[in-house]
């Protein structure tokens, strides 16, 4: 049975064996990460396996996984380890955890130190400021970079003078903790910083600062996230572009208007086939409805409208049966930016699918209404005494008399 199948099956003692006997580092890391995702802090079983990977593995990347997972557990499990060497009381108050997590960032053991920059940025404490601070010069960069996180994590502006210094860091892994970090407190000199990363010599650095403007929640690096669609490497565009999503997605209510009109606006002089391919990929990719929605939304004002790609055209109306409601509301809403006897037939074919959904089938009435020719006028007109879904017979009366009617 697969490591996926175990973790679906919630099979803990196997994938607790499969974590510390396996013979495959691969294995075994995954398997640690999957007990952080489906174990609970309760389980001793789970935070046995977990610590004694953190501690004992032969592998520095299965014992940072493990480390990760039991930080995926929450403050419990973390104070569990640590309380190996560091006598902390599970429970504590926030100053006395943060005074054991500081002391523990002196522990001889990297593991510990990992597991204590964690549990500060789990905590977001100010006091774990300087004591964290203190620790982005340490030896190993598995430390650094779960201590960029923790920074991020507090977000004290404070923190940014010393994350700015770790994007010199010689690994790539703390370079993105600090760049993550950075766009997270998103103060002037942190949003400068990255905005300079983006016409750095390297690609691999244009793409971390791209990745990381995309936690500003504003609309301050819209232009030059823009600007990045045009970079010359695959990798700097996907990520200017998940970017331009995510911004949208975790904006304010307040702002995420602002936002919307300053990335629309700025995305009228770029050629849509830099944007459009990371646009489908962020659809098929993306685990929270927010960002899939705002790429179906972008999509249908990006793309050619009197020649739209059959891609994306499939991608739009494929979405009309989301499970996300909004999701399959903004798709339809842009295909009706597009044109083209494509979209027309794209949608025909839905709406007299009887196998889709009625919701889908309605709402391309709904596209047809907007967008159809003759040929849709006639099948929605047939429709308006064939279909027995009353809510596709409403939609597609109404799109016919949108499109001049009965004759």
């Amino acid at each position: 049975m697969s490591l996926y199948q175990l973790a679906r099956d919630n099979e803990i003692e196997e994938l607790s064996d499969r974590a510390q006997s396996s013979d495959s580092d691969a294995v075994r890391r995954r398997a640690a990460e999957m007990l952080g995702d489906v174990g609970d802090v309760d389980d001793t079983q789970v935070i046995d396996t977990l610590s004694s990977l953190a501690l004992d593995d032969d592998h520095p990347e299965v014992r940072a996984m493990a480390v990760d997972a039991l930080s995926d557990l929450g403050q419990e499990a973390l104070e569990q380890l640590i309380l190996k060497d560091v006598d902390v009381e599970t429970g504590d108050a926030d100053w006395t955890a943060v005074r054991a997590f500081g002391n523990a960032l002196d522990s001889d053991r990297a593991e510990y130190r990992m597991a204590a920059a964690s549990a500060l940025g789990r905590i977001g404490d100010e006091d774990g400021l300087r004591p964290l601070v203190e620790r982005l010069g340490d030896d190993d960069p598995r430390v650094r970079e779960r201590v960029c996180y923790a920074l991020g994590q507090i977000g004290d502006p404070n923190g940014v003078d010393p994350l700015i210094e770790r994007l010199e860091d010689d690994h790539e892994r703390v370079r993105s903790a600090a760049a993550d970090a950075l766009g997270t407190i998103a103060t002037g000199s942190a949003l400068a910083a990255l905005l300079a990363m983006l016409d750095d010599d390297n690609a691999a650095i244009r793409r971390v600062a791209a990745s990381a403007l995309g936690n500003a929640g504003s609309a301050e690096p819209v232009p030059d996230l823009v600007g990045a669609l045009e970079d010359s490497h695959d990798a700097v565009r996907q990520a200017a572009v998940f970017s331009v999503i995510q911004l949208l997605s975790t904006a304010p209510t307040d702002q995420s208007h602002q936002v919307r009109e300053a990335i629309v606006e700025e995305l009228e002089g770029v050629d849509d086939e830099t944007i459009v391919d990371p646009l489908l990929e962020v659809m098929a990719e993306a685990s929270e409805a927010s960002q899939r929605r705002n790429a179906v939304w972008f999509l249908g004002r990006v793309t050619d409208q009197a020649d739209p790609p059959q891609e994306v055209v499939d991608a739009l109306v494929g979405t009309f049966s989301d499970g996300d409601r909004m999701t399959a509301q903004f798709a339809s809403t842009s295909v009706t930016e597009l044109g083209g006897l494509y979209v027309e037939s794209s949608l025909i074919d839905l709406l007299q699918d009887n196998d889709e959904p009625s919701g889908a089938r309605a709402r391309a009435a709904y596209a047809l209404g907007e967008v159809g020719g003759e040929r849709a006028r006639e099948v929605l007109d047939r429709m308006t005494d064939e279909d027995v879904e009353p809510d596709v017979r409403k939609r597609a009366f109404s799109a016919l008399s949108k499109l001049g009617g009965i004759r």
